[in-house]
């Protein structure tokens, strides 16, 4: 393994911490452009957010001798490459808790731009038992859609590891309208090539906690999990996670991993994710543009303002 190999969880802050600004540098890539506006042709510089492959792979030990298993492979933009991995095995359920690691870290080459830094591999503890028939399968996931229809609601109840609490955190009606405005303040990667997806921690008085981008929304909301899955904070029972693209049913699954009681999309949910979202009581808000904004689940969770206008739709 590289330098930068985890050697402990508690080794994962500083290394993350360093890891900031050199992550932000893999993320992008100046590409020369011819810029036309009208009957005018410019050449310019563009720069534009990275797409390559990230092997995931896991080493355990099985009857008294290590093995080492390629897990799943992804297209992501790199950076936070250690918590993607983390929280994609946990969000497939194959981890529970961060104790289960003895090491994680970029390891051996693959093919690509970048090749030394497309592999990373989670070594376990010796002992661990780990859902060894999900590690039957491979898993490839595509920027665009995550892995398409492979799970269900029935499969994802058998899962959960944390329930949600019944009826709180309560969030300010007035806190949802500037979620997007502070998330997008925040989005470095975005800032410079505009073609990035992010998924952002909040408290429920709209704090900004943590942020993740990536070229895969699904790749992001790991992101974001594993940052925290790796520090041992799981369940996050009293933040809520914004997303900067539509809510799919992957995204309600993951957020509802990690014991996350609020879903806010600035763009549409799927029917599937709100039929999985009413179904674990989470609170789904989508369309978030302004002030206006469409509750699709757990509307309890939003507290109005005692004056509040409440009017039947016609």
């Amino acid at each position: 393994m590289e330098k930068d190999t985890i050697d402990t969880i508690r080794a994962a802050k500083e290394f993350h911490r360093s890891a900031t600004f050199r992550d932000l540098t893999r993320s992008i890539m100046p590409v020369p452009i011819e810029r036309i506006e009208g009957p005018v042709s410019r050449r310019r510089q563009d720069v534009l957010a990275i797409e390559d492959p990230l092997q995931i792979r896991l080493n355990y030990e099985w009857k008294g001798k290590r093995r080492e298993k390629d897990v799943a492979l992804t297209m992501r933009t790199p950076g936070h490459d250690t918590e993607l991995a983390a929280g994609f095995l946990f969000s497939e359920g194959i981890l529970q808790s961060a104790d289960q690691i003895l090491r994680i870290g970029h390891s051996h080459r693959v093919s690509g731009r970048n090749a030394k830094r497309n592999s990373v591999t989670i070594d376990l503890r010796p002992g661990i038992d780990c859902d060894w028939q999900r590690l039957e399968r491979n898993f490839y996931i595509s920027s665009s859609c995550g892995v398409c229809g492979k799970i269900s609601i029935e499969a994802v109840q058998s899962r959960i590891c944390f329930p949600l609490p019944p009826a709180t955190p309560l969030i300010d009606l007035s806190a949802i309208p500037g979620l997007p405005e502070t998330l997008r303040h925040s989005q470095s990667v975005f800032d410079q090539t505009g073609g990035l997806h992010a998924a952002a921690l909040f408290d429920t008085s709209g704090g900004l906690l943590s942020l993740r981008e990536d070229v895969g929304r699904h790749n992001a909301v790991d992101k974001l999990v594993g940052a925290q899955f790796l520090r041992a904070r799981l369940p996050l029972r009293e933040n809520l996670i914004l997303v900067s693209g539509r809510a799919s049913f992957e995204l309600v699954q993951k957020a509802l991993m990690a014991g996350i009681p609020i879903m806010i999309a600035v763009g549409a949910p799927s029917s599937l994710a709100v039929e999985m979202a009413l179904r674990f009581r989470m609170t789904l808000v989508g369309f978030l543009r302004g002030e206006r904004f469409n509750v699709y689940s757990g509307a309890f969770r939003i507290r109005r303002p005692a004056k509040y206008e409440s009017q039947a739709g016609r």
